[in-house]
């Protein structure tokens, strides 16, 4: 199988944005709604947080259980690993995701603000200041023959 860079699940609302302004600690997405723009995924049949049985089948829901499969490596920005902006300010935080982030891989952070890698169970983060030229290197290196899947803000 031919190793391939992609986008998988990068959700755009119908007004066109990935995320609104004015991100916080509070709001992640900024002054956009997760609760609507995801709302497609809590309701098929694979959604990892899903609780009750049923779900609906179809494109959806293929979209969603395939999230992981053959991805070895992610690159995202900064903005999608953490509302601080300014050097240093974030050294602390180790993202949105809590104790067990969902990506199970080595996950490339381009930012200017570089800090020592971060590993929370199964995934790295790994914080680089370079082109997209040589951050898609490293990823592509990392995934080891797998995908490199591209997530918000790369």
């Amino acid at each position: 199988m031919t190793q391939m860079v992609r986008v998988h699940n990068f959700n755009v609302s119908r007004d066109g944005y990935a995320a609104g302004e004015g991100q916080s600690l509070e709001r992640p997405f900024g002054h956009a709604d997760p609760t609507a723009m995801f709302s497609w995924t809590g309701a098929t049949a694979s959604c990892p947080t899903r609780t009750d049985p049923g779900g609906s089948r179809g494109l959806d829901d293929y979209l969603v259980r395939d999230f992981h499969r053959n991805v070895g490596a992610e690159i995202m920005g900064r903005n999608k690993f953490s509302p601080y902006r300014g050097p240093g300010e974030d050294q602390d935080w180790n993202g949105w995701w809590g104790d067990e982030p969902p990506f199970h891989t080595p996950v490339f952070v381009m930012s200017h603000h570089e800090r020592p890698p971060l590993t929370l169970s199964d995934t790295t983060f790994v914080f680089v200041d370079g082109s997209p030229e040589e951050v898609l290197h490293l990823a592509l290196t990392a995934a080891d023959g797998k995908d490199v899947r591209l997530g918000g803000g790369a």
